[in-house]
């Protein structure tokens, strides 16, 4: 009775869409009741069981959760709310992937099959929604090295953008302390899905990977950790170093940064796309945090205070080089029918970071003008 039951309410996710037109918009007072439904679920001793014992607890979490897969990504309009509530659901999921130390009770439903029907609800509706902001088509034309090399030669030394120029040159103390709030939520735990792809057969590629994980790490001194980097910068301006503190602020833009890197290192067949998206990361890093270093220097920071984007700056111009060389490249000639996919990764990645960016910017502005 139990796997029926369960069978049932899996085939409830799949069901066809309802017409948008119809539908009535909800307020972000829905969405958050509809998150705390849902933490309430994560709690529960055995998620399974109590969705096919009590399916009527799971009516207000379904029901938002059909009208916000509406709302955000089958409607010309798509809702702020809708892709905040979304992309939170998804990141709750998703942090169960990593071990946080904390209580082990945290990771009894880590494997249900009511989450996982939820979290491949949103994300196929998700991934589909951001490759259409993707040529992908065109890709495949390309001469794939060639184009990679033009990419990476544009994105490691790009012009500074609007945004860029603003973080540089008009960012407050306040500005500063709502960018390392923002940023804390992936910077402590930094380099964490690289992890993830990185078993395997051994060969040159997972051992440049390892190299930079480990170098990411900080060798396995806890105190050149790039995320111990992080919590410095923190404790430098008296603000909580404790992992997700800030989480209640973060855009979902930059949520989506995240669970992208999730969707991408948890399936095996997405490899070359999470290369490319890692690649553009590597490259792109020290040009970025170029910008957040002279911002302290320019606001008469520490050293402390600017740590973590000093040593990105000055590590990441050689991990770049390195996924570069001994990472995509290779990939190509070993894959060469789907090598375009590293291209997907990421052009997407590209778009994403940059959506992200712009995102900050904007709340930045707004916790300066108060």
């Amino acid at each position: 009775m139990r796997c029926h039951v369960l069978y049932t309410h899996i085939s409830y996710f799949n069901r066809p869409l309802m017409n948008v037109s119809s539908l009535p918009i909800l307020t972000a007072i829905d969405f958050r009741e509809a998150e705390e439904s849902f933490t309430h679920l994560l709690q529960h001793d055995d998620l399974d069981q109590y969705v096919s014992n009590a399916p009527e607890g799971l009516e207000t979490f379904e029901h938002v959760l059909g009208l916000a897969l509406l709302e955000a990504y089958e409607t010309q309009s798509p809702s702020p709310h809708a892709h905040l509530f979304l992309q939170r659901i998804l990141y709750r999921i998703n942090r169960l992937k990593l071990f946080w130390y904390d209580d082990l009770e945290n990771y009894t439903n880590e494997n249900s099959t009511f989450l996982f029907s939820v979290h491949a609800k949103i994300e196929s509706a998700w991934q589909a929604w951001e490759t259409q902001h993707i040529a992908i088509a065109s890709l495949k034309d390309l001469d794939i090295e060639v184009a990679l090399r033009e990419r990476t030669a544009k994105d490691l030394d790009p012009p500074p953008s609007k945004i860029g120029l603003f973080f540089r040159n008009d960012m407050s103390l306040i500005g500063y302390r709502r960018l390392l709030a923002i940023a804390s939520l992936d910077g402590l735990v930094e380099a964490s899905q690289l992890s993830r792809v990185i078993g395997g057969v051994g060969n040159e590629i997972q051992n440049m990977l390892t190299k930079i994980l480990l170098e990411e790490y900080g060798g396995g001194k806890l105190a050149r950790k790039h995320s111990s980097f992080f919590a410095s910068m923190l404790e430098e301006f008296g603000m909580d170093a404790t992992p997700e503190a800030y989480y209640a602020i973060v855009p979902w833009e930059v949520l989506a940064n995240i669970n992208h890197s999730f969707s991408l290192c948890e399936r095996k067949r997405n490899f070359l796309r999470y290369i490319g998206s890692f690649l553009y990361f590597e490259i792109s890093v020290p040009a970025a945090f170029q910008h957040y270093k002279t911002a302290g220097e320019r606001l008469g920071f520490s050293e402390q205070a600017i740590s973590y984007w000093d040593i990105h700056i000055k590590e990441d111009l050689r991990h770049g080089q390195w996924m570069l060389d001994e990472v995509a490249l290779p990939l190509i000639h070993r894959y060469k029918d789907l090598a375009w996919e590293i291209l997907w990764g990421y052009d997407l990645q590209r778009f994403l970071s940059t959506r992200a960016s712009q995102a900050i910017a904007q709340s930045v502005q707004q916790a300066e003008n108060g």
